[in-house]
């Protein structure tokens, strides 16, 4: 097995540019990925130190590429995030958020991805670094289709940029599957919810996984939730509310008829417990 190891963006860049290199961070996607196949040469990015941690700045908050599951938990991040802080503790098991880094679930691109929904519900960005320059991707223009993003060959991702939330905004999570760990999803929601003064909604964002072949924000649907009051008037709003972009399919794990309807009971259940959580 061939394998390099850079201590710079630069120089993995470099390696990229040549070609026949496949980027490595925590690995619990790409081993697994190759069932019975050949290891290729593997870029092992974990020697890079500049994309490590995270940090918390006045105007954004940057997710560094190797940051993995168990750091988002353990950071002192705003309660906007605990959406994302809940989908990382339901990210496989312990051994898998040691290792496995938000980046590398997001270059990933499964429908099902975990941390997708949260991510687009705090309006995140993804920073890539090439041969030329480096470039920031706005919110939900990383992951084209399944398993397909718009990473060129010869660029990696450097970091998860989050605009500095409200200090009013919660955030919830829920995923819904055949257990409550170590699954793949049914559906999956994130919501981030402002309240004005009186109560009511006043900014939300929400966000649909494992409905679609890409997980979806859903603009109409939050629209529809402003000046509403938690509980009866959300619920009803979402009944009704559009779900742009949603194109659930039949599969194993259950009907497409049964994710659109569940959809909606997840997002007014996320939205519930974000208030709550407030």
């Amino acid at each position: 097995m061939q394998m390099l190891r850079p201590e710079s963006v630069e120089e993995a860049v470099a390696a990229l540019a040549q070609g026949g290199w496949r980027p490595l961070a925590g690995g619990t996607d790409v081993y697994p990925s190759l069932g019975q196949a050949p290891v290729p040469p593997l870029l092992d990015l974990t020697g890079i130190a500049a994309m490590r941690g995270i940090s918390i700045g006045t105007d954004t908050i940057r997710i560094g590429a190797l940051a993995t599951w168990s750091d988002v938990v353990a950071a002192p991040l705003p309660p906007a995030f605990d959406a994302l802080k809940t989908a990382a503790q339901q990210v496989g098991g312990v051994q898998v958020q040691n290792a496995g880094t938000v980046a590398g679930n997001i270059c990933n691109a499964s429908p099902a991805a975990d941390g997708v929904p949260p991510l687009l519900a705090l309006d995140a960005s993804v920073e890539l670094a090439g041969p030329a320059a480096r470039r920031v991707l706005p919110p939900g223009a990383f992951i084209t289709g399944v398993r397909q993003t718009a990473l060129h060959a010869d660029e990696i991702v450097t970091a998860i940029l989050v605009p500095s939330p409200d200090p009013s905004a919660r955030s919830a999570f829920l995923k819904l599957g055949s257990r409550t760990h170590l699954v793949i999803s049914i559906a999956m929601a994130a919501a981030v919810v402002q309240r004005d003064p009186e109560g009511r909604i006043a900014k939300a964002r929400l966000a649909l996984g494992a409905c679609s072949p890409i997980a979806q924000r859903l603009p109409e649907a939050e629209t529809a939730l402003i000046g509403r009051l938690p509980g009866a008037e959300v619920g009803d709003a979402l009944a009704s509310a559009p779900l742009d972009g949603i194109a659930p399919i039949d599969d194993v794990r259950a009907s497409a008829q049964y994710r659109l309807e569940v959809a909606r009971v997840l997002l007014a259940r996320a939205v519930s417990a974000a208030v709550e959580g407030g």
